[in-house]
């Protein structure tokens, strides 16, 4: 059973990365800077964003070196890039970073489709990653994807992230986080991730990746926070999906996310208004409306008081 909420959460936005990655309108290097400054003028403190991968796999990735050295500037802000292998990895030490997310798939399948190997081989990667990782004072998420649902394999095992997250915290690392890669998961399949996370890798920090493509992702993030996780990951205007993943549809939002937790008493420490209007600004770059529902309808009307 789920535990009470926690009086504050974590959000890291990761609209400039896993939000835009997918996407057909390209973006331009200066409107990815614009909108990591606007997240965090709007109190974002953690922000993935971009992705050492491929760029003829994932084009919209390719400007990721120009991105670091716009924000190299940047105070008061953890700077994360994803990286996918070693090569990826060699390349984020080149610039200045705060933390780097390593994605090891809990299927077969996805680990060839996403990265051409095993995720026994990923698991291998990542211990000859951690250590250099922690030398050059890099803050270490690694993150278990299609961990509660595969597109190619269907339901997982959740006996199988116990297996894993007890490899990466042995090979070392600051978090771990499972990610809802396609969005099937149920709040109950929630809490028992986490439940075989925190018993696999006690003490260590847990982070949700949600995405919405079934309605479930609020749920599951209010399951997930619950269930002991610090930090959730959402994207600006619910933007997203995964190049490797098919259906896979769009992250929470994060202005619903933040104005859910602060509407539940827990503490974002996010400006809605600011993220309403980074959103609306987003669509505008975009050239539609985005799933997102915040920035349309406003925030909850307050009573009036007595004259």
């Amino acid at each position: 059973m789920s535990g009470t909420r926690p009086a504050k959460v974590e959000i890291v936005d990761v609209c400039a990365r896993d939000g835009l990655q997918n996407d057909k309108v390209m973006v331009s290097t200066a409107d990815k800077l614009d909108l990591v400054r606007r997240l965090a003028g709007a109190g974002l403190r953690r922000i993935e964003a971009t992705s050492f991968v491929n760029p003829k796999r994932v084009p919209q990735m390719a400007d990721a070196d120009a991105v670091l050295e716009g924000l190299a500037g940047m105070r008061d802000l953890s700077v994360s890039a994803l990286v996918l292998n070693e090569k990826g990895f060699r390349r984020a030490l080149e610039h200045r970073l705060d933390e780097i997310t390593f994605v090891i798939p809990l299927t077969q399948t996805m680990a060839e489709r996403n990265q051409g190997t095993t995720p026994e081989a990923l698991a291998d990667s990542w211990r000859s990653i951690a250590r250099p990782a922690a030398q050059a004072g890099l803050f270490r998420s690694v993150t278990i994807a299609v961990a509660f649902g595969c597109p190619f394999e269907g339901r997982v095992d959740p006996a199988a992230i116990s297996a894993l997250a007890a490899r990466i915290a042995d090979a070392g690392a600051d978090e771990i986080s499972l990610a809802d890669t396609i969005g099937v998961a149920a709040p109950a399949e929630i809490e028992e991730g986490f439940a075989r996370l925190a018993e696999a890798a006690p003490g260590l920090a847990m982070r949700a990746h949600l995405h919405n493509t079934r309605n479930t992702g609020y749920a599951n993030a209010d399951a997930a926070i619950r269930a002991g996780v610090s930090t959730l990951d959402a994207s600006l205007g619910g933007l997203g999906g995964c190049p490797f993943a098919p259906g896979a549809t769009g992250n929470i939002a994060t202005e619903d996310l933040a104005y859910m937790l602060d509407r539940s008493g827990v503490q974002s420490g996010l400006d809605q208004a600011a993220l309403r209007e980074a959103a609306l600004w987003l669509e505008g770059i975009m050239g539609r409306r985005l799933p997102g529902q915040l920035a349309h309808v406003g925030p909850a009307p307050q009573p009036q008081l007595a004259a």
